[in-house]
């Protein structure tokens, strides 16, 4: 197969769909790598580094997409790019339809095959190729709110972990999946005063578990949640509904009642955001306030650090992207564990259940598309 990598396009997006490794393990297997020049910089990656295990370099996007049958990124594609997917295109990324009314109908128009990476499960029902971005989001989450807690920044003037005398930062993280654990695991490491909301017990009990008594577990109830959020100086936004938007937890009323400097996190953004003020903001510009209170809602948060980023999420995807090569797209789907989930778009049909419900369009199941 013919598989093209073009460079990222989004806003201080450095990550890339394949390393130099990765590229070594398709051309191994006899396929052919398409690399835009560049693609690679973000991550220290440059064009002889992709050359050297087999890739062939090409100057512009519009090349790639040319010569690919199968294009790999890691964000979804820009309008820009949608322009260029054909009917005979494989598009394998992260792709977020269900708040993307936009993306969704150029997909659907290009006629492409588009497989999602957020939606593909494992045997035992978990998000693999979610997970690795979730990780460095929920770390990263308890970086930028701590920045953003800094007057400077626009917060309160608080030190996450406080010094001795002087009580530390409450931080409150709603939902305990990958995301808040994470970020759980970074707020208790820095000393701040940590609790987590979520509404399924037995996650709960697993955290209490692993962190002890340091940190404080609230099962979820509406009022629990408004009394947490008020009195927090930090809340990390870490739910998720696979394939569908994130629900709004935190309206804009309990916003106006946080205290003045208090700082949103958002990593649900890509799927809409958990909280009723959230937009999406970028690197270049990630907060603005809303009743004194700072919102950090960037929507590509682990393009921040993309070589981590990166090398996290190709050990997750490699296997996926060689059976996509290997068998085609039809087998590898069928064959693999979880992964027909990840089909979003096949061929103008719509095959995300919340896809299709929350954008109005006729769902069609990846079962029925494929046959």
């Amino acid at each position: 197969m013919r598989v093209g990598v073009p460079k990222e396009i989004k806003d201080h997006e450095y990550r890339v769909g394949l390393t130099p490794e990765s590229v070594h393990e398709l051309t191994a297997h006899g396929h052919e790598v398409f690399v835009q020049s560049g693609a690679g910089l973000g991550i220290g990656a440059s064009d002889a580094a992709y050359e050297a295990e087999g890739a062939q370099v090409l100057a512009s996007a519009e090349e790639v997409f040319e010569r690919a049958e199968m294009i790999v990124k890691v964000k979804e594609p820009q309008a820009s790019e949608r322009k260029m997917l054909r009917p005979d295109h494989l598009l394998f990324t992260y792709l977020h339809l269900a708040p993307d009314p936009e993306q969704t109908k150029d997909l659907v128009e290009s006629g492409a095959v588009c497989i999602a990476y957020e939606t593909v499960r494992d045997g035992q029902g978990r998000l693999p190729l979610l997970a690795p971005m979730s990780q460095v989001a929920g770390r990263l989450s308890i970086q930028a709110g701590a920045t953003a807690l800094q007057k400077a920044n626009g917060g309160k003037g608080v030190l996450l972990g406080g010094v001795p005398g002087v009580a530390p930062a409450n931080v409150v993280v709603i939902g305990g999946g990958v995301v808040g654990s994470h970020a759980i695991e970074m707020a208790l490491g820095l000393g701040a005063d940590v609790q987590v909301l979520d509404r399924n017990l037995s996650v709960l009990d697993q955290l209490s578990a692993r962190f002890g008594a340091s940190l404080k577990t609230v099962y979820a109830s509406r009022a629990a949640l408004e009394q947490a959020v008020r009195k927090a100086d930090l809340v990390v936004g870490a739910v998720l509904v696979a394939g569908a938007a994130a629900p709004k937890l935190v309206s804009a009323e309990l916003v106006k009642e946080m205290t003045a400097g208090s700082v949103l996190v958002d990593v649900a953004i890509d799927q809409g955001g958990c909280f009723e003020t959230s937009h999406a903001t970028t690197h270049t510009d990630p907060t603005y306030l809303v009743d004194d209170v700072v919102h950090y809602c960037v929507a590509n948060m682990p393009g921040a650090v993309p070589r981590t980023s990166t090398y996290a999420l190709n050990n997750a995807t490699l296997p996926y992207v060689l059976a996509l090569a290997d068998k085609g797209y039809k087998a590898a789907l069928l064959e693999t564990p979880g992964f027909l989930p990840g089909l979003n778009v096949f061929k103008g049909k719509v095959c995300e259940r919340e896809v299709a419900e929350n954008l109005g369009y006729d769902y069609v199941s990846p079962e029925d598309a494929l046959q």
